[in-house]
């Protein structure tokens, strides 16, 4: 059946599930599928504790019915319940890191986050200022600001307000100066007086990619406000936008290319890679009440980790630093990465529209179910909550009340948890580090990620 999307002014399909997704498989264990023939299927309310009971005895009979099989074909054989896109690595000697997390993803339960009800909230960490947190880094950040701007814009003038438009339209450059940061931090543990043009280099690159995976984003959701002001496919066309992100992703292949590293280069060319994964599993998660949390946090680790620990990682590669002190630093880049994305998904719920730069609820007025909404559907609130995403929001006021079941339902709360506990993940990375003004800094960014909330 088709309808206006009241978001995208698009027509969409409703009920059309992606390929593999039986209404079947979206049951309760407990359910038999045919026993109800055209009957919607409301999600069961639970307690926590019988939702936790439920969860663990469904983990623990995959388990046991694969004791026997070989290691590597245990989580292939539950990859369907557990992991929404395994990408194959070309080399699993370069990326062991990258590989290694995929089975820590998969330990995300949802039953683990307690449901507190609204009011009972993580305190707020100590204030971080950016301005403090990245003093150590300031001149290189400068430095890089004023070479971006003539990359784009020195290659082809078309471009150059379109650069002028994408490099200063607000936003802080937090992944080039995690790499400054931990290129730093890195180099005092090898004792490097300073930092090498590869690490500088690294971090234009970084950024390079960074902005043009958010311009194609634009495009593909059709923004028209970023950080408050106007996109560049508003601004400049859909055509500009799209040619503006590809010569973005082209120089920062070419630079990356130019630093003849072939670990680096497998490590970075392999974020491009997850960009693609992670927005295909999203798009087909549109509206999907059946994701999981392992799934949820899968895609967050491909939009928006992934380049975050690949680069943190690159850095410690460049400052000739052991393989503990590399793979920590992926980790110290995967978990700071986990927890900044849950938190922007929070974000998107608890604050005004100026306050986000575009309208509250987009992701969820899109379909793109975040932490909070996962949450919220295991509430006591959770059917009514599940009928309106169902429904997607086609009636008025339906998207108002949804944002505001999600915070009733304590799914605001227990996403903050889990932002908390990948926070903790990530200075626990920074152990293998000795003390530096650039390792303090990058303590300083965990709590400035978790600060965003308040």
């Amino acid at each position: 059946m088709a309808f206006r999307d009241p978001i995208r002014g698009k027509f969409r399909c409703r009920g059309l599930r992606t390929a593999g997704t039986s209404s079947a498989s979206r049951l309760p264990s407990h359910t038999h599928a045919s026993s109800l023939p055209g009957k919607k299927v409301k999600r069961p309310q639970l307690s926590s504790s019988q939702f936790a009971h439920e969860q663990r005895s469904h983990l623990s009979l995959a388990s046991h019915s694969q004791a026997e099989q070989p290691e590597h074909q245990r989580w292939s054989s539950v990859a369907t319940s557990l992991r929404v896109y395994a990408p194959t690595r070309e080399d699993t000697s370069v990326v062991s890191s990258s590989d290694s997390d995929s089975s820590d993803q998969s330990q995300y339960d949802i039953s683990s986050i307690a449901l507190d009800p609204p009011d009972q909230q993580p305190a707020s960490t100590s204030s971080a200022s950016t301005s403090n947190i990245l003093a150590p880094v300031k001149a290189d950040m400068e430095a890089m600001n004023a070479n971006l701007r003539g990359i784009v814009g020195g290659r082809h003038p078309l471009l150059v307000q379109a650069a002028d438009q994408i490099f200063g339209a607000g936003g802080k450059k937090l992944r080039p100066a995690i790499v400054f940061l931990a290129s730093r931090a890195t180099c005092a543990c090898t004792g490097k007086r300073d930092i090498t043009e590869q690490h500088r280099r690294l971090a234009e690159i970084v950024e390079m990619i960074h902005t043009a995976s958010l311009v194609h984003d634009d495009v593909l959701d059709e923004s028209s406000v970023r950080r408050g002001a106007p996109t560049v496919n508003r601004k400049f066309g859909t055509k500009v936008a799209v040619l503006v992100g590809d010569f973005l992703f082209a120089q920062s292949s070419w630079f990356l290319a130019k630093l003849d590293n072939l670990e680096v280069i497998k490590l970075i060319s392999q974020v491009i890679a997850d960009f693609a994964n992670g927005e295909i599993s999203q798009q087909q998660k549109v509206f999907d009440t059946s994701m999981t949390l392992e799934e949820y946090m899968d895609k967050n680790f491909y939009k928006t980790a992934s380049l975050i620990a690949a680069s943190c990682k690159s850095a410690a590669v460049f400052s000739d630093c052991s393989q503990e002190v590399k793979d920590s630093m992926f980790e110290y880049g995967r978990h700071l990465g986990l927890a900044f994305q849950v938190i922007d998904d929070i974000l998107d719920f608890t604050q005004t529209a100026e306050q986000l730069g575009k309208p509250q609820g987009q992701d969820l007025a899109s379909g793109n179910l975040t932490a909070p909404v996962l949450f919220a559907l295991q509430s006591a609130h959770g059917d009514e909550l599940l009928d309106l995403i169902d429904s997607e929001f086609v009636e008025e006021g339906d998207l108002q009340r949804a944002i505001e079941l999600v915070t009733a339902g304590g799914g605001v709360a227990a996403a903050k948890r889990l932002a908390s506990e990948e926070a903790d993940k990530a200075l626990a990375s920074l152990q293998c580090l000795g003390d530096s003004e650039s390792k303090q800094s990058m303590e300083g960014m965990v709590s400035y990620v978790l600060d965003r909330l308040y």
